[in-house]
């Protein structure tokens, strides 16, 4: 059994199983962890999210921003943004069961350490944010995947389109509370000096000359994680690894690549691909 990794989807599903079969991902024994953005860009979204599905308890998924909005243009709440390229999902025959199934995902995963070989890891779209330890991040993440899963997803879903608040307070309530969380772990890349989630920039750090936006995974922790963090989100980041960070977004449907990990052993595993985003 291997517990393979793999970054923004968004859509791309030849891509994705090309790169399976690359990798000799077994779905009978294999575990297979997806970043968020499952959907979007790409030409079948449809069949990423009935392969996923179809996985059962051997595919995980974290919820991704796109993945969001998808659920919001469902509810009648946003229309479909003119690049996307998921329609087929909405008028598919079994679009309610695909869209309850991803309205049931996670914002974070935290695959313990598993007996001493190999070291835990969190996955999250976007990443975590310095402020929170992992106890902190799994509350947060667990109150709005409760609210996701309820009768009062619908009003989420309404509410959650905004940049503020950009700085956490454990004294933030309801809806102010709820979007800090999921633009944290859904949309982050840059942090301000103040700490707050910079939400329009979203240039690799090499090109940034002002100081005081900071790629949140250069900020140092609260309180470090001993765990991996896993992220996807940042396609101009074109992947970076280095200790305790794996970011996994190198740009699949932008004509970039597709790229998937195998956790037991670190080999990586990646695919150029077309360009299938207008």
């Amino acid at each position: 059994m291997a517990t393979y990794l793999v970054g923004d989807i968004q859509g791309c599903y030849s891509d994705l199983r090309n790169l399976l079969d690359i990798a000799k991902f077994d779905p009978n024994i294999d575990h297979l962890y997806i970043a968020g953005d499952l959907v979007a860009r790409g030409p079948d979204s449809l069949a990423v999210l009935r392969f996923v599905r179809d996985l059962g308890e051997h595919g995980h998924a974290v919820l991704g921003n796109h993945d969001l909005h998808l659920l919001a243009v469902s509810e009648g709440i946003m229309k479909v943004k003119a690049k996307d390229k998921t329609r087929p999902i909405l008028d598919a025959p079994d679009s309610n069961v695909l869209l309850t199934w991803l309205r049931q995902q996670p914002l974070l995963i935290h695959k313990a350490s598993d007996n001493g070989t190999a070291p835990g890891f969190v996955m999250t779209h976007a990443g975590v944010p310095p402020v929170w330890d992992l106890a902190k991040a799994k509350k947060h993440a667990l109150e709005v995947e409760t609210v996701l899963r309820s009768d009062r997803y619908v009003w989420l879903l309404q509410n959650m389109y905004a940049n503020e608040p950009s700085v956490w307070s454990k004294s933030l309530e309801g809806i102010e509370r709820f979007r800090y969380t999921i633009n944290a772990f859904t949309r982050m890349r840059f942090l301000t000096s103040e700490g707050g989630l910079d939400m329009a920039c979203k240039l690799p750090p090499d090109k940034i000359h002002d100081n005081s936006l900071v790629p949140w995974f250069d900020v140092q922790r609260h309180k470090p994680m001993k765990e991996t963090l896993v992220f996807g989100h940042w396609a101009a980041l074109n992947g970076v690894f280095h200790e305790q960070v794996l970011g996994l977004d190198t740009g699949c449907v932008w004509g970039g690549a597709l790229t998937m990990v195998r956790w037991e052993d670190g080999q990586r595993f990646s695919l150029p691909c077309p360009i299938h985003a207008d």
